[in-house]
């Protein structure tokens, strides 16, 4: 097998549609709300926890950068939901993902990256990499499931998949 080196895309609505939505700002419903005080962007992603009796579960991860260039070895997915990261400042990362439920494999793999103001929430079953933040250290609102079942499967990469900066 030949290796294959990944060059991120922008992350737009329509190319990550597959994989899940991206959560934006940008172009979402605002409603005024406390008065016109606050503005409420309304509706940004479908969270998908309900199966086998799970419950939203809300935290922030801390993440790292990632060294570029990365050596892919392994994606996750959750088969009982949905899960949604949100940069709570301007973060710039990388989401890498695969389509179907077919265990994921090097030609499969799609590379995107977030301009630092987009989320993204993956559909449930959706293979993706761990989260690759780039520039600094930065905080995530998560929103994903907690409850009974097995919520994670793991599956290693065939293969010699690498993710090189690109520009980013």
């Amino acid at each position: 097998m030949t290796a294959r080196v990944l060059r991120p895309e922008p992350l737009s609505a329509k190319a990550f549609a597959p994989f899940g939505e991206v959560v934006s700002l940008e172009g979402a419903e605002q409603i005024p709300i406390n008065y016109g005080l606050t503005t409420r962007f309304n509706d940004l992603a479908q969270v998908d926890v309900s199966a086998e009796g799970g419950r939203p579960a809300v935290n922030v991860f801390r993440s790292r950068p990632v060294a570029l260039p990365h050596r892919v070895r392994v994606l996750e997915r959750h088969p009982l939901g949905s899960q949604l990261f949100y940069p709570l400042s301007p973060a710039r990362f990388l989401a890498l993902v695969s389509p179907g439920e077919a265990p994921p494999c090097a030609d499969s793999l799609v590379l995107f990256l977030s301009d630092g103001r987009q989320g993204v929430n993956f559909h449930r079953n959706t293979w993706h990499h761990y989260h690759m933040v780039l520039d600094r250290e930065a905080d995530f609102l998560v929103v994903d499931r907690l409850g009974e079942g097995n919520n994670l499967d793991e599956h290693p990469i065939d293969g010699d998949v690498t993710v090189v900066a690109d520009d980013t």
